[in-house]
């Protein structure tokens, strides 16, 4: 499976129609990277033309901002424009709404302005172009909840893109009772996912499993590697790991697609 990076596609004089922005998580998180490559290979589906920036992409920034450190984050962003600018890039596609908000919201102001897409937005763009087709049988029948991750809903405001994915899938899916803007995060975004409870006080992916069980779900759906890591721990905590299995929407489209 081939990725090219920015730097061998601007060697050949050739520029992509997007840049694919792997981050943290997708590229050294061993079940991140499954989202990755699942993404990878709807991308060579639709024949799109994309490439990464391989060794040349850092962190966003967003972890050192939400722990406060301004400093340390405009250090990290204003590398990333740099090297984004001195490439041209124009649009820029990510499985993770972490880096999808920091990269949509918070570079333009430090001079990187950049059309953004989360990859369920991008994939479902592909499917209205007709540039993919999904097919609706290989899951068909199974009962699935989706988990709304905050800096994708809350945040920017994405709601129906997963939804709609999940619908053409032909599953049954199913809405927890705290859903959408009501949505209870999974703890990643927060912090969570790097301490403990406080004492007396339930885990909050837990919390947030428990949501998703009452569904009876045969998968937990998600739109982000960190929410992925979070609802995983809560089906392993409830041990229904048998049971029930957490994946990326890129992953069940890949899945469905045999790809």
């Amino acid at each position: 499976m081939i990725v090219p990076t920015m730097a061998d596609m601007m060697s050949q004089g050739k520029q992509p129609e997007v840049l694919f922005w792997v981050g943290a998580a997708g590229s050294y998180d061993d079940r991140a990277k499954k989202i990755s490559r699942a993404f990878v290979k709807i991308l060579h589906e639709a024949n799109v033309d994309f490439a990464v920036l391989g060794t040349e992409e850092s962190s966003t920034g967003d972890a050192a901002k939400r722990a406060g450190n301004e400093f340390l984050f405009q250090m990290q962003a204003m590398m990333n424009i740099e090297v984004l600018n001195g490439y041209e890039v124009k649009k820029i596609v990510t499985c993770d709404p972490h880096s999808f908000n920091t990269l949509k919201n918070e570079y333009p102001g430090l001079g990187g302005k950049y059309e953004v897409f989360h990859h369920t937005q991008f994939i479902h763009n592909l499917i209205s172009e007709g540039r993919l087709e999904i097919d609706n049988t290989t899951l068909r029948g199974k009962r699935v909840t989706f988990h709304d991750p905050c800096y994708l809903g809350r945040a920017n405001d994405v709601y129906e893109s997963p939804r709609e994915l999940i619908k053409r899938l032909g599953v049954n899916l199913t809405e927890m009772k705290r859903n959408k803007s009501s949505a209870l995060c999974c703890g990643a975004g927060g912090a969570q996912m790097f301490k403990d409870a406080e004492k007396g006080d339930k885990e909050i992916n837990v919390l947030r499993t428990e949501d998703a069980l009452e569904t009876k779900p045969n998968i937990i759906a998600t739109g982000c590697p960190y929410c992925n890591t979070m609802m995983t721990d809560g089906i392993k905590f409830k041990e229904k790991e048998e049971q029930v299995f957490v994946k990326d929407i890129a992953e069940l489209i890949a899945e469905a697609n045999n790809l």
